[in-house]
């Protein structure tokens, strides 16, 4: 587990801690130097990094080039970022990579919020946000490149306590079960390792969308 001091320090606070502790459980990682690189839907074997320059070599081999997720948060390294050469070590710093996920991750669940039109119903809260952690690992919503799309600022988060693992589709209200047939959402649901990641990170930072 993430220390609940780093996370009570160092997250965005639009988020309670709960719902930062669920987010990092579901789609991110125990260890600040975890990189994750994908190939379209195919997870590339990487040696794991053990110092964060480590980590940031490999990172900047394959930003451009590939899918990377960094981090406690698994953040896609590549956001903003024209040429390798402009990657911050923060991306492996505990704290800093907290920070800028989850105020990332708090955008993400505010474009889902919007488009469930900002419901208040208990039993369709925990669908909303596993739809936020479903287009974090996807990078898309609806058709809508999250992690560059604008940002409902407006939109308040409710804090839901997300949906055991126990529980079955119909009692989460899943969408998919009734009927949603978007293939990222159930490749994600089924199995998040196998959520393919589809973000260009080329053209980032090159135009505004």
């Amino acid at each position: 587990m993430v220390d609940a001091a780093l996370i009570q320090q160092c997250a965005d606070r639009a988020l309670k801690p709960a719902i930062v502790e669920t987010f990092i459980e579901r789609a991110g990682s125990q260890d600040p130097l975890t990189v994750t690189v994908r190939s379209g839907n195919r997870v590339v074997l990487v040696p794991k990094p053990t110092t964060p320059d480590e980590a940031m070599d490999l990172i900047r081999q394959h930003v451009g080039r590939d899918i990377v997720r960094v981090g406690i948060t698994q953040y896609p390294a590549g956001l903003g970022v024209v040429e390798a050469g402009e990657l911050k070590p923060d991306l492996v710093d505990a704290c800093a990579n907290l920070r800028t996920g989850t105020a990332l991750f708090a955008k993400v669940y505010r474009i889902v919020t919007k488009w469930y039109g900002n419901p208040t119903d208990k039993e369709v809260l925990p669908q909303v946000f596993d739809d936020a952690i479903i287009a974090w690992q996807t990078g898309y919503f609806e058709g809508t490149a999250v992690f560059r799309a604008p940002d409902p600022a407006e939109v308040k988060l409710a804090q839901p306590t997300p949906a055991s693992e126990g529980e079955t589709a119909e009692q989460r209200g899943d969408k998919t079960a009734a009927g949603d047939s978007d293939p990222a959402r159930e490749a994600a649901s089924t199995d998040p390792n196998k959520a393919g990641i589809r973000i260009d990170l080329s053209g980032i930072g090159a135009r505004e969308k």
